[in-house]
């Protein structure tokens, strides 16, 4: 799967991540439901420090359609949960 972290670019990820992945986006989501904006920041960067680590990044003039888009490590709480899905950032 092609992933993008926006403002930074893309990466190739398999599959076998998503589940690893998803436990972040879990705690990701559980912190912007009660608000805790620290905890929040923390695992958002945790969540693209592991993207980064599994992915194998895509030259910069590939033009590769993203079928996942994260938010850049920047974002704030609000412009995340403008982007989440029922599932939150990662699918399944």
């Amino acid at each position: 799967m092609i992933v993008r972290i926006m403002g930074e670019g893309q990466v190739r990820l398999d599959d076998v991540h998503f589940a690893e992945l998803n436990k972040l986006d879990d705690v990701l989501l559980a912190e912007m439901e009660v608000g805790d904006g620290s905890g929040f920041r923390h695992t958002l960067h945790a969540l693209l420090d592991k993207v980064r680590e599994l992915g194998t990044p895509l030259p910069d003039d590939s033009l590769e359609p993203s079928e996942l888009i994260l938010p850049s490590p920047d974002a704030t709480l609000e412009e995340v949960r403008e982007m989440l899905s029922d599932d939150g950032l990662i699918p399944g």
